[in-house]
């Protein structure tokens, strides 16, 4: 071996005698080799992300856009996306901020993937479990667009990873500071996205299956319960103190489920009363679909005035109620359909929601009639209602310092929407496989009298699964958006990881004392490596 004073050392390879770099260059090299797989995959998602960055500048636009750059629409979705966004925005351009957004959803991947290797996964298993985040276009999509869903699922993946931090020593139940951070992380998530506040169901369920003891159960989840609130009523009381109204999102309960009991509904057994008839849509109407329903103005929603005397939301609620309990078998098949999407072996636009084309890569600079156009200069020019309940529509350029003019690269466009038409997404039956193991380690988890370090892997499990579910199946209860299944990419893949090493250390012949929680090791005692 020669040493050079400031130069790299190197030493002959065992294998091939070639010269080898010692110290940290050569540590890289070894990573890469035992983990090779990840290392081919991600370099994938990056060259992906890369391609996305050049072709897409000074990034992809979507009506919602409007909410988090000018406040369009206010109080009408949550809009803690604002923070991170105009913090970017306060020293750098959109181009800076979606080259932040793609690295959140590397960073996503390695976590997955370091996370399910020190539960002691295969790693080939890991790989795979962390190759949706990485290479679904849907998701390397949503990550060029100002949107905020790719920092819903990095706090997401925070708190779970967080909620799963192994205490010293290899205890079975977490410790409270990491629950009461975890909390914290799960809540803040509400404030990017609403639906997040359902998932302090999942985490309370994670908790009370940790066990420890009754007590210390109640601890844990009175501290989580409570971190979770924290950014919620803050987050409400912000809003109370600027708009009078102590809200998380504006919009009312009746005009969000409309189109979902709208779609389902059989008018021509429905019994409800004459003026309510003007909310049943044709079949013309049915067949535009939920989003439609929802949101256009020719919609029965849209155009529906009450009776005199009578207020409007009170009896698009009355519609809504008396669909559902009717007729409750036609909604829950209906959003069972919808769920069935995410299992599909293909994706178009056949099935429901919004159209699938505001999630797919365009040829050009994708526009929206009345919401984003771009002048023959290439100026970006955006639509902003500056109240909540619309009022005058304002024409507002694109802020200079946000970015230049609109520019898209053809060559690498044509590219990324040929991968994605042409198959670059998660497969449905890889995801259906995930779910199915997911669902199958969940129960695990639920019963008592099993090893203490499957059980361990279980409850991870019964994280990820519990959470991806509740947050799938609340969003299609609304309505079907591929947008709103991005969630799945983070949870189910790794649920279903974890449920495969649960059941390997179910079969594993060695005593479940020696598979201690110290996630480093875990590999090693039962086997689980390449």
């Amino acid at each position: 071996m020669t040493s050079v004073p400031g130069q790299a050392t190197f030493e002959s390879d065992p294998a091939t005698g070639a010269p080898a770099a010692s110290g940290l260059p050569r540590r890289a090299v070894t990573a890469v080799r035992a983990h090779w797989l990840f290392a081919i995959v991600f370099t994938a998602g990056l060259v992906l992300r890369v391609l996305a960055e050049v072709a897409y500048r000074p990034a992809i636009f979507y009506i919602d856009t409007m909410k988090y750059l000018y406040n369009s629409f206010p109080g009408a979705d949550p809009v803690g996306y604002e923070v991170p966004l105009k913090a970017i925005l306060a020293v750098g351009n959109l181009e800076v901020v979606t080259a932040v957004q793609h690295l959140l959803g590397l960073a996503m991947a390695i976590t997955i993937y370091l996370l399910l290797i020190r539960r002691g996964t295969w790693r080939w298993l890991a790989a795979l479990a962390a190759a949706p985040i990485l290479l679904d276009a849907y998701q390397v999509q949503i990550e060029q667009t100002i949107m905020p869903d790719v920092w819903f699922e990095a706090l997401i993946l925070a708190g779970i990873a967080v909620l799963l931090t192994v205490r010293p020593g290899g205890r079975l139940v977490p410790a409270l500071r990491a629950v009461i951070i975890a909390g914290l992380l799960l809540g803040l998530s509400a404030t990017v996205r609403q639906i997040g506040e359902i998932l302090l169901l999942p985490g309370l369920l994670y908790l009370v299956a940790r066990g420890g003891g009754w007590r210390a159960m109640l601890v844990r989840s009175a501290g989580f319960t409570a971190a979770f609130a924290v950014p919620v009523i803050g987050y409400m009381a912000g809003s109370g103190l600027l708009t009078g109204h102590y809200w998380l999102a504006s919009a009312t309960p009746q005009l969000s489920t409309y189109g979902r009991m709208a779609s389902a509904a059989d008018c021509a057994t429905l019994r409800i009363p004459a003026y309510e008839r003007a909310l049943c849509p044709t079949a013309r109407q049915r067949a535009y679909g939920i989003d439609w329903l929802d949101h256009d103005r020719a919609s029965p929603l849209k155009t529906f005035v009450a009776p005199p005397g009578m207020n409007r939301f009170a009896v698009i609620a009355s519609f809504n109620q008396q669909v559902a309990t009717q007729q409750p078998g036609r909604v829950i098949a209906a959003v069972a359909r919808d769920a069935a999407n995410l299992f599909a072996l293909t994706r178009t636009s056949s099935q429901g929601g919004t159209p699938i084309s505001r999630w797919q890569f365009q040829r050009g600079f994708a526009v929206y009639p009345g919401w984003v156009r771009v002048t023959p200069a290439g100026t970006i020019v955006l639509s902003v209602y500056p109240q909540a309940s619309g009022g005058t529509l304002v024409r507002q350029r694109l802020t200079p310092s946000y970015g230049g003019t609109a520019q898209v690269s053809t060559p690498l466009a044509a590219f990324l929407r040929s991968y994605q038409l042409g198959g670059g997404y998660t497969p449905g039956l890889l995801m259906a496989l995930f779910a199915l193991a997911g669902l199958i380690g969940s129960v695990l988890a639920l019963i008592w009298r099993i090893r203490p370090d499957a059980r361990r892997i279980a409850t991870d499990c019964l994280a990820f699964f519990g959470s991806g579910a509740i947050l799938l199946l609340a969003s299609d209860a609304f309505q079907f958006s591929w947008r709103y299944q991005l969630p799945a990419l983070i949870t189910l893949p790794p649920a279903g990881a974890l449920a495969i090493a649960a059941l390997v250390r179910l079969r594993s012949a060695r005593p479940a004392g020696q598979a201690g929680d110290d996630l480093a090791q875990a590999s090693e005692q039962v086997g689980l490596r390449d």
